[in-house]
């Protein structure tokens, strides 16, 4: 709809002219500057507010026929710009319907990721007493070895969230231990080493919880495709910690090659993947952006079938 309507009215804007262009020619040109602002700018024109784009598309339509009745190159012109101005809009309005509905996401899954920690927490202080009891009558009944090994057992499922939830704030908590869980269910070892917890760090907990799942889940995701290769059990590490002013967070993971071309690109343009064509290519740019809003540097090297993001924040908020 976009290039026919601006053909169009670039045909008769060449008419006041007196210009004589093809329809194919000019086709040909909107073409090609449609898909170079489209990539420049990266603009929305699939999705959005269905009442929006029919109450603009029948404004843009009015104007297209007004214009075809215009005798001025005056005319002419302005009733170009409007269109092309009602297209920008569409774009705005388009490109905040899609972050508000990504919001939205965010927030149903952090809120569900909140709930399924804190009914992890619960279980474990409601079954806390059986597993005590259980222990002291394998003590009394002098079965040593059973009861080392139940303890084992236990400290291993309390390792698991203790590693997520200690002097967290309650998303952080949620967000961390989520990403844990489903490393876990795929054979990843999981390394948190937090000195301080990352909810220290200067930052709402909507970009600590952007900023954190974002690293987690491409690392995760590079480790998944790595066993898969390899056949062997991947490892993905997070570290935290404050050194001379600065929050440093390191996230590492085994990685398949990565291509030079998407290396290049990595951290800096939106659509840059290595997961295939079904994945949109968004969480390397939001991890860069978020650095950038708060004044930090980040840094990434692939080595030797490892991957290692370098964070740094800045302690003063």
């Amino acid at each position: 709809m976009i290039i026919l309507f601006t053909s169009l009215h670039i045909q008769e804007l060449m008419k006041s002219f007196s210009i004589n262009l093809s329809y194919f020619i000019t086709t040909l040109v909107i073409v090609v500057i449609v898909a170079l602002v489209s990539r420049k700018f990266n603009l929305e024109t699939k999705e959005g507010p269905i009442l929006w784009r029919v109450i603009l598309g029948c404004i843009q339509l009015v104007i297209l026929f007004i214009n075809f009745i215009s005798e001025t190159v005056w005319g002419s012109l302005s009733l170009f710009i409007i269109f092309i101005g009602l297209e920008w809009f569409r774009h705005i309005i388009i490109k905040q319907f899609k972050d508000t509905h990504n919001k939205i996401i965010e927030y149903e899954r952090e809120r569900e990721n909140l709930n399924n920690t804190f009914r992890t927490v619960r279980s474990e202080r409601h079954d806390y007493l059986k597993h005590i009891s259980a222990i002291h009558f394998l003590l009394e009944s002098h079965k040593h070895e059973e009861a080392k090994f139940y303890l084992d057992q236990l400290v291993d499922s309390y390792e698991e969230t203790n590693l997520s939830i200690k002097g967290e704030t309650g998303v952080v908590a949620a967000s961390l231990h989520q990403s844990y869980k489903r490393a876990k269910e795929l054979g990843i070892s999981v390394d948190y080493s937090l000195d301080v917890p990352i909810s220290s760090l200067p930052m709402s907990d909507r970009d600590i919880v952007s900023l954190v799942g974002n690293l987690l889940s491409n690392g995760i995701d590079a480790c998944e495709h790595w066993q898969i290769e390899k056949g062997k059990q991947a490892l993905i590490t997070l570290d935290f910690y404050k050194r001379s002013g600065l929050y440093i967070l390191t996230c590492e993971n085994d990685s398949v090659t990565i291509p030079a071309k998407i290396l290049d690109r990595l951290y800096i343009d939106y659509g840059v993947t290595t997961k295939g064509e079904t994945h949109e290519g968004l969480g390397t740019k939001i991890i860069k952006d978020i650095v950038k809003k708060y004044d930090g540097f980040l840094d990434f090297v692939h080595k030797d079938e490892k991957f290692l993001v370098k964070i740094k924040i800045p302690l003063i908020k």
